[in-house]
C-alpha cells in the first residue's frame, strides 16, 4: 500500500463499532480501521497524532505479543499501524458518511491524526483458489461471549454458578429498554462441543430480531452444519480430530437459563477438539479464575500502591507496553495469593486478557468448491457435497483498560441483583436495589462491548 498515492475512491465503507470505523479496499484484500470520537470533541481531537499512533500501536502489540501466543498464530492477525495523508482521510470521511447507520453517527471519524490500523480483509479467502467471482464467499461474524460458569470460592451469589452472565445480562438489558425481547442464545451451548447444542445456539443467533437476514430452511440447516464444523476444526492438525476434556465440571457447562431440553444439556458431550478456535478462546477466557468478586480486593491492592507510587504504573505495565514481559506476567502468575503486589498485578492482567477473549469476535469465511479445485486440506470442511473451504479468524482483540475493571465490578452486581429480583420477586433483601439498574450503564459506560452476536457480511 503506497501511502503517498492514497485515493478515497479505492476504498468503501465496511462497518464500524463503538470505537472505530472500517473501510475496505475495492481490489485488494485490505482494510483500514480508523479511530472515532464523540461529536462533542469534533473541534478538538482527544488525541494528538503521537498519542493516536501510540494507541493503535498498543493494539498491534497486544494482538501480536499477548493474544496471538494465547489464541494461536492461525487465528490472530495483528496488522500494522500506519500514518495516512490527512487530505485522504478527510475526503474518505466525507465519502463514507452517507453510508453510516444513523445510530453510529453520534461519533465522527478521526480526521486530524491521520493514524489507522491496516489489516487483512478477513471476509475474503484471498489465498484460496475457490474464491473466484463466480463463487463468492459467505462471511459470518459471531461474538460468542463467555463460555463457562465461574466456580470461584469468592462468589457471594450462588446463581452465578448456575446461570451464565450473558443470559442474566439479557434480562437487565430488557428491563432498561436495550432489547425488546430476550435472546434464546446461550454461549455455553456454543462452547459445549456438542454439535446438537452448537447448532441450536447458532440457529438462535440467526433468529435474533436485530438480525434481518432471511434464508430458506434447507439452506439454513446446511449452513449451520458448515459453521459448526468450522468452529470445531483443529487447524493445527486438521485430520486428528482428537478431543480433550475441557476440565469443566457438569455445573460449569450447563446454564439453567438455557431453553434447551434438560436431557440434551445433561447428556451432551462437553469436550472441544484440541486447538479449535472455541477451545483457544475458552482457555483464554478461563484466565479469569477468581471472578470479578475475587479480583476486587486484589484490584484495591494495586490501586492503593499506585496512589502512593504513581510512577510505578509504568513498571507494572498497566498501560503497556504489551510485550513478552507483559505476557510473562499473565502466564506465570502464582496459583496462590502470597500477599504480594506482583501477584495482584498478575491477576489483574489475567482478568484484562480474559475480558478481551470474552468480548472477541470470530470471523468465518466460507466458499463452495468445485470437484476439480485444488484445495489446501487444512482449509477444507469435511461435510456432504458440495465441498466447502473456509477460514476462521479472531478479531476485536483490543486491550481492556485497567480503569474499566472497577466498572465491571459494579455492573456485575447490578446484573446479578436484577436477575435475582426478577426470578425471586419475594426476596426482601433485593427490594431496595432496583434503583441500581440505572440508565447510566446504557448511556455510555457499558458500550465497550458490542451486543450484536451474529452478523452476515456482504462480500
Amino acid at each position: 500500500m503506497e501511502l503517498d498515492k492514497m485515493d478515497e475512491n479505492d476504498w468503501k465503507y465496511h462497518g464500524e463499532g463503538n470505537k472505530s470505523l472500517v473501510v475496505s479496499h475495492v481490489q485488494h484484500a485490505r482494510v483500514l480501521r480508523l479511530l472515532k470520537y464523540s461529536t462533542e470533541d469534533a473541534e478538538n481531537s482527544p488525541k494528538t497524532t503521537d498519542q493516536a499512533f501510540r494507541h493503535i500501536q498498543n493494539i498491534v502489540d497486544y494482538s501480536q505479543n499477548v493474544m496471538k501466543p494465547l489464541l494461536g498464530e492461525k487465528f490472530v492477525h495483528n496488522g500494522e499501524a500506519v500514518k495516512l495523508p490527512l487530505d485522504f482521510v478527510r475526503q474518505l470521511s466525507l465519502k463514507v458518511q452517507q453510508e453510516r447507520p444513523e445510530s453510529r453517527c453520534d461519533k465522527v471519524m478521526d480526521t486530524l491524526s491521520g493514524c489507522a490500523l491496516c489489516l487483512p480483509n478477513l471476509t475474503q479467502l484471498s489465498s484460496c483458489c475457490c474464491c473466484r467471482e463466480h463463487r463468492p464467499p459467505l462471511c459470518i461474524e459471531i461474538k460468542p461471549k463467555c463460555g463457562f460458569l465461574p466456580a470461584s470460592r469468592h462468589i457471594t451469589k450462588d446463581v452465578k454458578r448456575k446461570v451464565c452472565r450473558f443470559c442474566m445480562h439479557q434480562h437487565f438489558k430488557l428491563a432498561n429498554g436495550k432489547w425488546k425481547r430476550l435472546s434464546r442464545y446461550c454461549p455455553l451451548d456454543l462452547f459445549s462441543g456438542n454439535k446438537q447444542r452448537m447448532s441450536l445456539a447458532i440457529k438462535h443467533l440467526i433468529e435474533e430480531p436485530q438480525n434481518n437476514f432471511n434464508i430458506f430452511k434447507v439452506v439454513l440447516n446446511e449452513l449451520i452444519q458448515v459453521i459448526v464444523s468450522a468452529l470445531l476444526s483443529s487447524w493445527d492438525c486438521p485430520r486428528s480430530g482428537h478431543l480433550r476434556n475441557t476440565q469443566l465440571s457438569e455445573g460449569r457447562v450447563t446454564c439453567e437459563a438455557s431453553l434447551l431440553h434438560r436431557d440434551l444439556l445433561r447428556n451432551g458431550n462437553h469436550c472441544l477438539p484440541k486447538d479449535c478456535v472455541l477451545d483457544k478462546i475458552l482457555g483464554t477466557q478461563m484466565l479469569d479464575n477468581l471472578d470479578i468478586e475475587g479480583l476486587s480486593p486484589l484490584l484495591k491492592r494495586v490501586e492503593q500502591h499506585l496512589q502512593m507510587f504513581p510512577k510505578e504504573r509504568c513498571r507494572l505495565q498497566m498501560d503497556g507496553p504489551y510485550n513478552a514481559s507483559f505476557l510473562e506476567k499473565v502466564q506465570n502468575c502464582p496459583a496462590e495469593d502470597d500477599g504480594s503486589l506482583e501477584y495482584a498485578v498478575g491477576k489483574v492482567h489475567q482478568y484484562r486478557v480474559a475480558m478481551t477473549a470474552k468480548d472477541c469476535s470470530i470471523m468465518v469465511a466460507i466458499a463452495t468448491c468445485g470437484e476439480d479445485d485444488g484445495l489446501d486440506q487444512s482449509l477444507e470442511i469435511q461435510t456432504t457435497k458440495p465441498r466447502f473451504t473456509c477460514s476462521v479468524s479472531i478479531l476485536d482483540l483490543d486491550p481492556k483498560p485497567y480503569e474499566s475493571i472497577s466498572h465491571q465490578s459494579r455492573l456485575d452486581s447490578k446484573i446479578v441483583n436484577h436477575y435475582l429480583r426478577r426470578t425471586q420477586p419475594n426476596n426482601q433483601e433485593l427490594d431496595n436495589l432496583e434503583e441500581l439498574a440505572n440508565q447510566s450503564l446504557f448511556l455510555g459506560r457499558d458500550r465497550d462491548g458490542e451486543d450484536c452476536t451474529l452478523v452476515f457480511h456482504p462480500v
